[in-house]
């Protein structure tokens, strides 16, 4: 992976200097320590850390969650949330902006480590998968290597056929596919009926966001170039 870059945004400056002591001590690097949404923001566009460290409470300041939603209208960097907060209604708030980590003050040092490891190891898993992802529209991804469909990050189970299917219609890149082609190529050129296929498209599309595939009358199918 990349060099690691770390944004800390936590107002309590003792707390913020032995987290930054933690992180060098990791091999990681600080890219910044900031103590307002303003301040974050400005050093994430500047900077573009590989994580930001945040405290929910920050005095004087939007709190960490209004600042979560406003760095991910910048780009979609991991955050792992720092506060002493814990109740229910807190969590839902900050589940609502998917951090990759949640850590509860106060807390020891091995907890920030195992912590920031833990992160790292599902950032670089997430990167390794999405390589070979190809999106279809509407955040469904489709991984041609190992023939799985995803909704965002959740596999969605599909029969062979379905698969073949589906495959046959994105490697064409938008264009149609006719009937007979999908016909012989998912029935390896045995007789079919004349409903096969489309019941077929109809399980298929169950799965999927139903305008993700186009019917073109009297000809085929394709994956809709509108989106």
């Amino acid at each position: 992976m990349d060099k690691i870059d770390i944004l800390i945004v936590e107002d309590e400056a003792i707390v913020a200097l032995e987290i930054k002591r933690t992180i060098l001590k990791m091999g990681f690097s600080v890219s910044g320590m900031v103590i307002n949404f303003d301040d974050a923001i400005k050093s994430v566009k500047e900077k573009l850390p590989s994580i930001v460290l945040l405290d929910i409470h920050l005095k004087n300041s939007k709190d960490g969650i209004e600042t979560a939603k406003a760095i991910k209208q910048v780009t979609d960097i991991p955050i792992i949330y720092l506060t002493a907060f814990c109740d229910d209604q807190t969590i839902e708030r900050a589940v609502e902006t998917n951090p990759i980590g949640y850590l509860v003050k106060p807390f020891k040092r091995e907890d920030l480590k195992s912590t920031l490891q833990l992160a790292i190891y599902k950032m670089k898993n997430s990167k390794s998968i999405k390589t070979h992802l190809t999106p279809i529209g509407e955040g469904y991804f489709y991984d041609l290597e190992n023939h799985n469909l995803f909704f965002k990050e959740h596999p969605i189970k599909l029969s062979q056929k379905e698969t073949l299917l589906l495959e046959m219609l994105i490697e064409a890149e938008g264009e149609i596919v006719p009937f007979a082609t999908l016909e012989h190529h998912i029935w390896q050129g045995n007789p079919v009926s004349d409903s096969a296929l489309r019941t077929l498209l109809y399980r298929l599309r169950g799965k999927l966001e139903y305008l993700l595939i186009e019917t073109v009358p009297s000809f085929g199918f394709r994956i809709s170039p509108t989106l």
